[in-house]
């Protein structure tokens, strides 16, 4: 049985979330960061796109082979 890989992504803070709304606050503690420069590997689903491209503009989103 042949197993399907699951594609990850890398998310990193780049942006502050002082002065943001409360709903893209809690989208990056959903996504596991709070502070600056924090990175996360996290798997590659709808759901996780849907919240980096919510706050696109305090996240890097890399892809990991």
């Amino acid at each position: 049985m042949a197993d399907k890989a699951i594609s990850r992504i890398r998310v990193t803070q780049i942006g502050s979330p002082i002065g943001r709304r409360s709903d893209q606050r809690k989208t990056l503690v959903g996504l596991g960061l709070n502070k600056m420069n924090r990175v996360r590997e996290l798997e590659d689903t709808p759901a996780i796109r849907g919240m980096t491209s919510k706050i696109s503009h305090l996240v890097k989103v890399e892809k990991i082979s």
